[in-house]
């Protein structure tokens, strides 16, 4: 069923939309994506001149549950049709040898293409719909500025775009808070082996039990590795310096920071200290400006609300954003990877 805020009509023009080569800024399970008809090559230049995004990136493709798969790829292999079986509609992304059928200006003029089908109920319809007046395929990167943190809400979508939503053609879809809340799982299936080029809310470990192969992580992968969405050092950055620290260094940070009279924002598993303030300079008790926000414990909601609370962050307009950093382990791969991007910053 549609989100109850979604109605047929909205879902026709959004369709039309996408048909007469405009973008559709569409809710999916992961993130809001930036959609445009993947079949035409002027309508998928304007994400880039939306998102701000190098050219040679490129942008995955969305399918509908019921697309027929054969005319956008070469071949698919037995391992990667297995998992399709298993996790798609979901947050799995597959990296196969591409046909004609699909552009250069949407794979960065490599021979791979990067195929999703999303499993929220608004992506399925538009989908669905587009495929009686276009082509059914949309190129849907997240719909933020390049490199900035993605969005999972459309408010969200409309904060980072603001009057150039308008200004850019592009028709919002408001399918409420996405459930994943990070970007798809990616597995490079094109050079036989499969890699794990990035990670999501599939792990390696779900992916081995039904096809029986561990896949190889980016570091051990074979040469040739094709570049995929998200791959950089810097990505999914807030705009305000953002750190990883362990939880013990955590408190004490915060207290130099705020006795040197700067305002800071903080990320931990812990509450904010509930203590009566004292005599400045004694940091964390004393008055000085602190946004705290609590982080939920389980991995999947800590990644469900990672964007969201980065943004918040973000908008405190702090010195510094300080980040306890998560336990490692597979469950906390996906959320280790997009805090270690948002670590590195925004690439000038």
């Amino acid at each position: 069923m549609l989100d109850h805020s979604i109605s047929a009509k909205a879902i026709r023009a959004a369709a039309a939309a996408l048909a007469r080569g405009d973008l559709v800024a569409m809710p999916t399970e992961t993130v809001y994506g930036l959609a445009a008809d993947a079949t035409n090559d002027q309508a998928v230049k304007k994400i880039f001149a939306a998102k701000g995004r190098p050219s040679d990136h490129p942008l995955i493709v969305h399918v509908a549950k019921d697309a027929d798969l054969a005319r956008w790829i070469k071949l698919l292999p037995t391992d990667a049709k297995k998992l399709m079986d298993k996790f798609w509609p979901g947050p799995l992304t597959f990296i196969l040898k591409k046909s004609a059928h699909i552009s250069a200006v949407v794979t960065g003029c490599q021979d791979t293409v990067g195929l999703r089908c999303p499993a929220h109920p608004v992506a399925q319809a538009l989908l669905a719909e587009f495929a009686k007046v276009g082509s059914g395929i949309v190129a849907a990167p997240s719909a933020n500025k390049y490199g900035h943190v993605s969005p999972t809400s459309a408010k969200h979508v409309r904060d980072e775009f603001g009057a150039a939503i308008h200004a850019a053609g592009i028709t919002l879809l408001d399918g409420g808070v996405c459930a994943v809340g990070i970007e798809s799982t990616i597995v490079d299936f094109s050079r036989g082996t499969p890699v794990l080029l990035r990670p999501g809310a599939i792990s390696a470990d779900e992916i081995f039990a039904v096809i029986g192969v561990m896949p190889l992580g980016r570091v051990a992968a074979i040469e040739n590795t094709p570049r995929v969405a998200g791959d950089k050092a810097a990505h999914y950055a807030p705009r305000t310096p953002l750190r990883l620290l362990p939880a013990e260094l955590v408190f004490t940070e915060v207290d130099a920071m705020l006795a040197s009279g700067k305002r800071v924002a903080v990320l931990a598993f812990t509450a904010k200290p509930k203590v009566k303030p004292s005599a400045v300079g004694v940091g964390v008790r004393n008055a000085r400006p602190l946004l705290w926000v609590q982080a939920p414990a389980h991995s999947a909601d800590y990644a469900r609300d990672l964007y969201a609370n980065l943004r918040t962050l973000d908008a405190a307009g702090t010195a510094v954003i300080l980040v306890e950093a998560p336990p490692v382990g597979v469950a906390w791969d996906a959320v280790n990877d997009r805090l270690r991007r948002a670590a590195v910053g925004l690439e000038k």
